[in-house]
């Protein structure tokens, strides 16, 4: 049998390596995030089905629709763009920002049953709304069946 001496203060400092090498993994991402331009805006979104079409509306307010992109791949929607910083404004008493900046993907995977070909955006009062039209159902009816 093999006696090992427990020695806590190695223990700890093992630990504690441990941890210092998390958060060094954890702050080199930190820094690619800001060097990418990746920021916490992440807008909200609201999704429906209607009988014909399936609605996402998301909220981009102060963004222009020349710094949005829709596009279609492999049966996903993904829409992305960028908030871009406003003129900050500097008051004698204070200086504060609380609005999110910064690039933001979002992406949908689209049922089976979609038109991509008709698929509408519009944007209005900093709500982007993209529409996608389903296919048309052939209803079930009765059809004779000629016999050659």
């Amino acid at each position: 049998m093999l006696l090992t001496r427990f020695e806590p203060i190695r223990e700890m400092r093992e630990l504690r390596k441990g941890f210092d090498y998390i958060n060094s993994v954890m702050n080199s991402l930190e820094e690619q995030d800001v060097e990418a331009g990746i920021s916490s805006f992440v807008p909200d979104v609201n999704s429906r089905e209607a009988k014909d079409a399936y609605f996402v509306e998301i909220d981009l307010p102060g963004i222009k629709k020349e710094d949005i992109e829709i596009d279609v791949k492999d049966n996903i929607l993904t829409i992305s763009g960028e908030r871009k910083v406003k003129e900050e404004t500097k008051e004698e008493a204070y200086y504060k920002i609380e609005s999110k900046y910064g690039k933001f993907v979002r992406s949908f995977t689209l049922p089976k049953n979609v038109n991509l070909d008709k698929i509408e955006a519009n944007c209005t009062d900093g709500v982007l709304e993209v529409k996608i039209p389903k296919h048309e159902v052939i209803t079930d009816q009765p059809k004779k069946i000629e016999i050659k």
